[in-house]
């Protein structure tokens, strides 16, 4: 047992073990504590749809290692791959409205990208 829930890890049957999986966990973690300084009325806007599309994407890749086929798990990656994009289009319209720096928003973007090329590849490792 690795300690998680009491599941156990074999190989790569636990989708916590892939790179593209954890990037995306880290990714939704900073979207969380960068979207708690946005303007309150935003809680039901950006704030909302930002969160909603970083979730998306690791829960994706993980939905998509479990459904057993190769061809059901392309398929869920792309999937999060389009969340990973729509979540970068917010971050830039986040950061037009003032919500975030320049900063913050280029960091998010260089980890969005960087998990975009690992999803990219996993994608055509199993094609």
């Amino acid at each position: 047992m690795d300690g998680k829930c009491g599941r156990k890890s074999v190989g790569l049957r636990d989708y916590r073990e892939l790179i593209a999986w954890r990037k995306a966990m880290d990714l939704a973690g900073i979207v969380y504590r960068e979207t708690r300084e946005f303007p309150s009325d935003e809680r039901f806007g950006l704030t909302s749809q930002m969160r909603r599309s970083a979730v998306s994407v690791p829960s994706n890749i993980a939905e998509g290692q479990g459904r057993g086929t190769a061809g059901e798990f392309i398929r869920f990656l792309r999937i999060a791959n389009g969340s990973r994009q729509e979540l970068e289009t917010q971050m830039l319209l986040a950061r037009e409205f003032g919500f975030m720096s320049d900063e913050n928003c280029n960091r998010m973007d260089e980890l969005s990208e960087e998990l975009g090329r690992i999803i990219s590849g996993l994608i055509r490792s199993l094609e």
